[in-house]
């Protein structure tokens, strides 16, 4: 498979995999989720780097529903950790965007992590990564420098960055990457201010997701995210918007 086709076919099973969680997070759909979107897949492989894509939103149904992830699911999730980077044909691992290997990093970090708060909220134990580490205590890089407060427009860039690690913006998850986005909630409400006015509804459903985040943490924000939800989840589409939009709906206690 040529690089581009391969490609496509990831972009096309993460869309996928973005639609049956957004049904999954409605109360559509089977149990077990994850593993379906993998038996029912043209492309096997593709489904499971759909996984590491979409990061630990994959286990957000699960989690916001407050009930405890299928074993079927589980299994498919470290499957996914099992079988890729890549297959004895040269098949690549599935494209991590513009920040490569450190987003993947911290994608998989959130990924093992939720597996293993969920796996023990099931009374499974605590889910093991490859190197046979509990998945939570696997190590991570390090989180993306804050905003300096200086005045100065460092928090451009870094809200962006951090709408990259929106999947990270969960309960059930905290580290580095969750102290800087409290340390700085007024840099992600202008970050999302500003994809908002640039029509960039993807980045500013991302760092959206940040903000709900905090207000569910009870972190006193600069501005209300529930507008900018509605207003991103009425002028945008597609389903991975659409799962960051209704993930961001359920931290602020709605939709």
């Amino acid at each position: 498979m040529s690089p581009d086709r391969s490609r496509t076919s990831y972009q096309e099973a993460a869309a996928g995999l973005a639609r049956r969680a957004l049904g999954a997070l409605r109360g559509a759909g089977g149990t077990a989720m994850v593993a379906e979107h993998v038996e029912s897949a043209p492309d096997p492989g593709a489904a499971l780097a759909a996984i590491r894509i979409l990061g630990a939103d994959t286990l957000a149904p699960a989690l916001l529903a407050g009930a405890p992830v299928h074993p079927r699911d589980a299994e498919a999730v470290t499957l996914a950790f099992g079988a890729l980077p890549p297959a004895r044909d040269g098949t690549p691992p599935p494209p991590a965007g513009p920040a490569g290997p450190w987003l993947m990093a911290w994608r998989d970090w959130g990924t093992l992590t939720l597996l293993a708060v969920l796996s023990d909220q099931a009374g499974g134990g605590r889910a093991r990564g490859l190197d046979g580490r509990p998945a939570a205590v696997r190590p991570a890089p390090p989180p993306p420098a804050g905003p300096a407060a200086d005045g100065g427009d460092a928090w451009a860039a870094w809200s962006v960055t951090m709408g990259q690690l929106a999947t990270l913006a969960l309960p059930g998850l905290d580290g580095p990457v969750h102290d800087a986005a409290r340390s700085s909630p007024l840099g992600l409400a202008r970050g999302a201010t500003r994809a908002v006015l640039r029509r960039d509804y993807p980045t500013a459903a991302r760092i959206v997701r940040w903000l709900a985040w905090l207000h569910s943490e009870g972190v006193r924000i600069p501005l209300d995210p529930a507008p900018l939800v509605e207003h991103i989840s009425l002028l945008a589409g597609g389903d991975r918007l659409a799962l960051d939009t209704a993930i961001a709906g359920r931290l602020l206690g709605s939709g």
